[in-house]
């Protein structure tokens, strides 16, 4: 029995980015230049040019649930967020200027031109009923100059509101404010302070749904657009006089409508769905409208720029399109796809080490960690996906790389139930000419029922792949080869069916070396020999179905390990054949790591996942971490660093080669932090403010290194080398290149003083030719000296094999002679052309 001693290490247990960017409608900045969105506990800045992320705005210490730009100043933006916290950020410079504190989880804000100095936050209110309240209230900004301050002035708008933002807008510049929950439109007037209620039945005699989905308000004209479940769009008017409303009804939405938003002129009415389609509609003219068909996932919100010259929408697959007015698409924002769950693993790519997992319906997505970005899309369905609900169409269901990425195995399967299952199993090679996969094989009928789990051998000699199913099967499948020439081929064919007394398979995996293959059957582990497909042994645990395998690594490659569904975790010996220790603890991932010894296991116990890492060889963890999450842990993956760390303590030893990335439930991508890495990214992110006498700039980073080494160089081989001074930086010239664009003067008035402060002072004074044309005489007569002293050495080296004496010039004589060379003789020129 193993007897797990805990010994607890404080980490910082942070997202690594793939947070999501859909959560909220975006926003565009005044200029159209930049994007901004909710991302996690961030506010994430982009260019709407490049799409490229520029910088976070980080603070708020829980989710940030809404963003509003400022109306008194369009550089600054507001954030609330679930910590119940308001900040105003200069989001240009990522400066945080102001944290109001108003001591409740806030889920939404909204602001209007016309309440200078108030918020208006969706508040959570606690209450005995099951549902939770939500209330619209108004906040009042005190002015302090701390950066820090408690807001105590609110006042409650609305009780009971609706709990989706979209079913509340402002309506003529914050004139009246309209909230829709359920089958009631509640139309608030801020002037006469009264409210009117508009209400819709459940259904009618054509079946429709009414309840509200959204909610949008014309910029100038008193009218209210509201979206619904059946897909209509109701436009209403005259709601001032509650007995003489009216509405008129637009449809083209075949399911609800997510998302409405008005133009800033009011001409278009854009509006979006799970159709995936950009339908713009045109103000007062009836049903003409426009299409912007094919954009992903199902759009979830729509926001427009100031100017109304670009558009962006929120879609479900975690993705941000930015169109132009023309209805063209110029950009696209892809956040990490994490849809309704993962149903492959989390694996790593071994060549762009980039993260692989499920992407948009019937795609692998491939996610660069390090520069969380979305790479690129793998089509391995490669049909047309239909977003509608209720269909069944292709999904992959699993994948896998070979050790040297040279090869991908996916299956794609649909049809829930056995009796109309298809799938197929596919192979992968990539391509060095396209840098991507392409198919290399396709095997319709790889088994005969549902595949479980498969995977590629370690060795990088030869390539294997080994597939466990239903039928009872598992199959070996190599790279095939012609019957007549015996040549390999580039295709794939089955090599080997195994099975053990019916039993259905569970996992299997191969050994580091990949000399053994073991496969689980029910509670029975099978060692097999992939070079005679010999069975070597069985392996027998306590009672329980074997979920997870692992071959241990490198010292403790003689090591299996293996969960069970009785909360078992087992560790035989191979070498003996004999259970080396057991601990009854609930694992629910067991995830090795393939630089080191390490193996990460995931506990769900009391409602929490807790983490620690081990040996095999040793009974005692490395690291225990209680509480990283709430829910259950199935995907994990360790990561290779590009360079170890070094300097760290021994309780973060296990993180040095590699570092442990886990999904929850909830599709949040966690990971661990040391304070190692937390130094790292400090220096880094300080470096233009360490060294402030050159400009890190891309060029600086790639040829830096080498202008040092050069410099080196230079100064070893020219020690008394004299060199022009260079001008001191002054404090001045610092403030300048430090201070934002947007708060300094014009540039034609600092451009002569910032250039002039740059050339090189001539501390000498101007003197007249005459005194000039005696310093260079001087500096003859001295550089004269020294030839006759050279002159004399050299003759006295000679002296004795040379007889023969040369007459030569005095110095006098020589000085005498280059100063008629001098002489302008010009006017002489002119006599003569002159004489008769």
């Amino acid at each position: 029995m193993l007897y797990i001693y805990i010994y607890i290490y404080i980490y910082n247990i942070v997202r690594c980015g793939g947070s999501k960017v859909n959560l909220r409608p975006p926003i565009i900045s005044t200029d159209s230049r930049f994007l901004l969105c909710a991302s996690g506990d961030l506010v994430k800045v982009y260019s709407t040019r490049t799409e490229e992320w520029l910088h976070s705005l980080q603070g708020h210490t829980n989710q940030v649930t809404g963003i509003a730009l400022n109306p008194a100043n369009h550089l600054q933006v507001y954030s609330c967020s679930v910590d119940g916290t308001v900040k105003l950020w200069d989001f240009i410079d990522g400066i945080l200027i102001k944290t109001f504190i108003i001591g409740y989880p806030l889920f939404a804000i909204y602001v209007s031109e016309k309440h200078e100095g108030v918020l208006f936050l969706h508040v959570s209110m606690a209450t005995d009923s099951k549902n939770e309240c939500f209330q619209l209230v108004a906040v009042h900004l005190p002015k302090s100059a701390e950066q820090e301050v408690e807001a105590k002035e609110m006042s409650v708008v609305s009780s009971h509101i609706s709990s989706n933002p979209s079913c509340t807008a402002f309506g003529r510049g914050g004139e009246y404010i309209a909230f829709a929950r359920h089958l009631q439109l509640n139309v608030y007037f801020f002037r006469k302070q009264k409210t009117c209620s508009f209400s819709l039945k459940a259904t009618d005699k054509k079946g429709a749904k009414n309840a509200f989905t959204c909610i949008a308000c014309h910029p100038t004209d008193d009218c209210i657009a509201t979206g619904h479940e059946d897909g209509k769009i109701r436009l209403w008017r005259n709601f001032i006089h509650k007995k003489e409303y009216t509405y008129s009804t637009q449809h083209w939405h075949h399911n609800a409508v997510n998302t409405l938003c008005f133009t800033p002129e009011g001409t278009h009415l854009l509006s979006g769905g799970i159709e995936s389609v950009l339908v713009q509609w045109q103000y007062g003219a009836g049903n003409r409208k426009e299409f912007l068909p094919r954009l992903g996932g199902s759009i979830l919100h729509i926001s427009v720029s100031s100017d109304g010259q670009l558009f962006c929408t929120s879609h479900s697959d975690n993705k941000i399109t930015v169109i132009e007015s023309s209805f063209k698409v110029c950009g696209v924002i892809q956040g990490l796809v994490k849809g309704d769950g993962v149903l492959t693993d989390l694996m790593i790519d071994p060549r762009s080490k980039a993260l692989v997992l499920n992407g948009k319906p019937g795609h692998l997505q491939f996610y660069s960690l390090l520069r969380d970005k979305h790479l690129y899309n793998l089509d391995i369905v490669q049909q047309e996906y239909i977003y509608e609900a209720g269909l069944d169409q292709f999904e992959v269901v699993k994948a896998a790389f070979d050790i040297k990425g040279s090869w991908l195995a996916t299956v794609e399967e649909r049809g829930q139930k056995s009796s109309d299952l298809e799938f197929f199993l596919k192979l992968w090679a990539f391509d060095e000419r396209t840098q991507s996969f392409v198919l290399n094989t396709t095997i319709t009928a790889a088994h005969t029922d549902r595949i479980i789990s498969m995977c590629f051998s370690s060795s990088k000699e030869t390539t294997m792949l080994v597939t466990i199913a239903e039928d009872g099967q598992f199959k070996a499948w190599c790279q095939g080869a012609d019957a007549d020439t015996q040549q390999d081929q580039n295709f794939w064919s089955c090599d080997f069916v195994g099975s053990y007394h019916n039993l259905k398979p569970t996992n299997c995996s191969f050994s580091a070396d990949s000399s053994l293959l073991a496969v689980s059957f029910q509670e029975v582990i099978t060692i097999w020999s992939p070079e005679t497909w010999e069975m070597l042994t069985t392996l027998c645990q306590p009672p329980g179905v074997i979920r997870d395998l692992c071959f241990g690594r490198l010292s403790c490659s003689k090591y299996l390990l293996g969960t069970t569904t009785r909360n078992l975790l087992c560790c035989w010996n191979l070498l003996t054949c004999a259970l080396e220790w057991s601990s009854s603890v609930e694992v629910s991932k067991l995830q090795p790591d393939p630089l080191s010894e390490n193996v990460a296991a995931f506990s769900y116990q009391s409602k929490h996942t807790d983490v620690f890492v081990f040996k095999p060889s040793e009974p005692r963890p490395l690291f225990t971490n209680k509480n990283v999450c709430s829910e259950k842990v199935h995907r994990a993956v360790f990561v290779p660093r590009e360079e170890p760390l070094n300097n760290c303590d021994e309780s973060s030893q296990w993180l040095n080669r590699s570092q442990l990335y886990f999904l929850t439930q909830n599709m949040d991508l966690l990971t661990f932090s040391t304070a190692t890495e937390e130094d790292r990214i400090l220096s880094s992110s300080k470096q233009l403010v360490i060294d402030d006498s050159v400009a890190v700039t891309p060029f600086y980073l790639l040829l830096g290194k080498h202008g040092q080494q050069q410099q080196k160089l230079n100064t070893q081989s020219h020690p008394a080398a004299d060199k022009p001074q260079q001008p001191q930086g002054s404090v001045t010239i610092k403030e300048l290149l430090h201070t934002p664009a947007h708060v300094l003067p014009a540039a034609s008035v600092l451009c002569s003083m910032f250039v002039n402060s740059l050339l090189i002072s001539n501390t000498g004074v101007q003197q007249d030719p005459l005194r000039e044309e005696m310093d260079s005489e001087k500096e003859e007569e001295d550089s004269e000296e020294e030839m006759e002293a050279c002159d004399s050495q050299q003759e006295l080296r000679v002296q004795g094999s040379v007889d023969e004496v040369t007459l030569k010039l005095s110095k006098a004589q020589e000085r005498e002679l280059k100063r008629v060379r001098k002489t302008d003789f010009s006017w002489m020129a002119g006599l003569i052309d002159s004489k008769p």
